[in-house]
């Protein structure tokens, strides 16, 4: 099957799908047995959270480190030469690229720790709403 014609018929497969209304097989947002799949883990969102701050935070700062180590000792080796102030920069880039990595990390982190809040807040203004519409009757 050539290119074009592999194209095409992924093009009219995928214009069958339709994001606006039901799939035939009862809905989006569901298993393959049909029951809704979202599911959240208090316990698993911690243990990630705590994996990235006790493991990989450290481990991305100890390699940043070893790193950086080895190019001062490279630029000392090569000093007065035009390869010294090259890796002056490389070394510069590479500190900063360890610090956006350890931010974007610290900020997963922070995110995996107040997920499980978000999802209590939302179930909870869903609660609220449903018990408005039955009456207001008191919160259990």
């Amino acid at each position: 099957m050539s290119f074009d014609d592999e194209w095409s018929q992924i093009r009219s497969e995928q214009a069958k799908t339709r994001l606006n209304q039901l799939d035939g097989g009862g809905g989006g947002g569901s298993g393959s047995d049909g029951a809704p799949d979202l599911k959240t883990s208090a316990g698993d969102k911690k243990a990630a959270a705590e994996a990235i701050r006790q493991i990989l935070c450290p481990d991305t700062s100890k390699a940043g480190d070893h790193a950086d180590a080895a190019t001062a000792a490279a630029r000392t080796a090569f000093g007065g030469w035009e390869t010294a102030s090259a890796l002056k920069t490389v070394d510069e880039t590479w500190s900063g690229q360890v610090k956006l990595l350890l931010g974007r990390l610290t900020g997963e982190a922070n995110a995996l720790s107040g997920s499980g809040l978000l999802f209590q807040q939302q179930d909870l203004a869903v609660r609220d709403g449903y018990q408005q519409l039955l009456g207001g009757q008191g919160r259990s």
